[in-house]
């Protein structure tokens, strides 16, 4: 089903946690809701649940209004249908795991038989057939995880609302789930909303990543538009871009770096106030990959390397208060030591030159999708 949201703000005394929210989810979209703790993610998502009442705004599934605050519509949570996953998993650990997905039917006085034959269903939609009599406590957190998940779906809702639901699962296990995820909701075309502060879990899970900070969305766009394109250099910094560079504008495609003279090519930008030049670590060549000569090619100091396995960090010293962080290979830093002075190139195409944060008037426009991306 369609979500849609519509001037959306909510309070808690004095602090406004959602700040005039718009949004449209299509039918079968996963939406992922990303953003630093505070940014008002989750309690977008409980607005939609119905465990939080808004100030004022309207939320819209299907043909069917939730909430209303000029009609006086607010329907009660247990009577929109929607699925919720949390974050702590609210697994009942004194019942089995036929007992936990069979709940939500029993408060529906849903008939044994129909009740057998759904949790059986879905528990091997999940991964979990040959569980059901299985005690709560006895299952591993990843196994929990998907108990919670097919109570959710037992209920068959109109949507499906996930309030980081891998959090709490190691790092194999989440790049596990996050898969085992992805491909259920493909499978049952299900509406989706995905809270989450980590950018890899949203770039894996989302058709689209709407950003938030301070109560609004500020950007809003599929997974490869938000990691390629972000508005702002405070979006680029959460979005794992380790080079936020200072820079003063020079001309169109022309900035200076402050406290030296290395002025770099840059993609054609337009002036603001607190400009700054970002650059991806994996995006910065190194050493023998560099040209004696060419755009953006400038001498620094490595002052220190990571060794990772596979790849290996370094931080390479520009001028005296410039470092750049240069994502290389496992060769680089058996040969590179620190005190070595080494040429690096930054290629025009990778630096982008962004606004500290997105200027004011364009958080609204950020927010609407055209034809082209919601396509």
């Amino acid at each position: 089903m369609k979500i849609s949201i519509e001037n959306l703000t909510l309070s808690y005394g004095d602090s406004v946690a959602v700040r005039d929210l718009s949004l449209e989810i299509e039918e079968g979209e996963a939406l992922v809701l990303l953003g630093q703790s505070g940014c008002g993610k989750t309690s977008t998502m409980r607005c939609i649940a119905g465990l939080e009442t808004p100030d004022h705004g309207t939320i819209t599934v299907g043909d069917d209004v939730l909430f209303d605050s000029k009609r006086g519509v607010n329907r009660a949570s247990h009577k929109r249908n929607i699925g919720m996953v949390f974050q702590s998993y609210a697994i009942w650990p004194h019942m089995t795991v036929f007992e936990n997905v069979a709940f939500p039917l029993q408060m529906k006085r849903v008939s044994r038989a129909d009740t057998v034959r759904r949790v059986a269903e879905t528990l091997e939609l999940v991964g979990l057939d040959g569980f059901a009599d299985r005690g709560a406590s006895m299952l591993s957190g990843g196994q929990m995880q998907r108990v919670a998940l097919a109570r959710s779906l037992v209920m068959q809702p109109s949507v499906m609302l996930l309030d980081e639901p891998l959090s709490n699962l190691d790092a194999r296990l989440r790049h596990r789930l996050r898969g085992d995820l992805r491909d259920l909701q493909h499978r049952l075309g299900l509406t989706s909303v995905y809270v989450t502060h980590d950018q890899e879990e949203a770039l894996a899970l989302a058709d689209h990543i709407a950003m938030m900070q301070f109560g609004r969305i500020v950007q809003i766009g599929r997974p490869d538009e938000i990691y390629g394109r972000p508005l702002s250099a405070s979006i680029a910094d959460f979005l794992g871009v380790a080079n936020i560079l200072p820079v003063e504008a020079i001309d169109a495609s022309t900035v200076l770096l402050p406290g030296t003279d290395v002025r770099l090519k840059v993609a054609p930008y337009r002036t603001a106030d607190q400009l700054r030049a970002c650059v991806r670590a994996e995006d910065i060549l190194l050493g023998d990959e560099v040209p004696a000569e060419g755009a953006n090619v400038v001498v620094g100091e490595i002052v220190a390397r990571e060794f990772l396995g596979a790849t290996a960090t370094f931080r390479v010293r520009i001028g005296e208060r410039t470092e750049l962080s240069i994502m290389g290979t496992k060769l680089q830093a058996m040969r590179a030591r620190e005190g070595d002075r080494v040429r690096v190139q930054l290629p025009v195409e990778a630096v982008q030159v962004l606004p500290l944060e997105v200027p004011a008037a364009e958080k609204d426009a950020a927010v609407t999708r055209d034809a082209e991306v919601a396509a």
